[in-house]
C-alpha cells in the first residue's frame, strides 16, 4: 500500500487526483473509497496504484487517521499551531 495526499477533489464528478511527486498525478473515483464517501484536498490516504490506458489509478482509498489531537492542545489559549513543513493545515 502506497501513501499520499490528496491534491484535487471534484464533489461534482466523484473524482479527483492524488499527488505523485514530480510524476503524473494518480486519478481516483468515489466507487474506489473504502471508508469514506469523498476526500478533502490535503488528507492523507492509503491506496493501490495500478495502470490502465488513462494513466496511474488508485485503488481501494482509505482514509487515513488525521492527528486531530494537534489542534486541540492549543484551543482557548490563542496559541498559534505549530508549522509542519510539508503538511497541508
Amino acid at each position: 500500500m502506497l501513501k499520499t495526499i490528496v491534491k484535487k477533489w471534484f464533489r461534482d464528478k466523484n473524482s479527483g487526483f492524488l499527488d505523485n511527486g514530480g510524476g503524473s498525478d494518480i486519478m481516483v473515483n468515489k466507487s474506489d473509497l473504502v471508508n469514506c464517501e469523498f476526500l478533502k484536498v490535503g488528507v492523507t490516504v492509503e491506496f493501490e496504484c495500478h495502470s490502465d490506458k488513462r494513466g496511474l489509478i488508485a485503488k481501494k482509498v482509505k482514509l487515513l487517521q488525521q492527528n486531530k489531537s494537534h489542534g486541540q492542545h492549543n484551543k482557548g489559549n490563542g496559541s498559534v499551531k505549530n508549522f509542519r513543513p510539508g503538511v497541508m493545515t
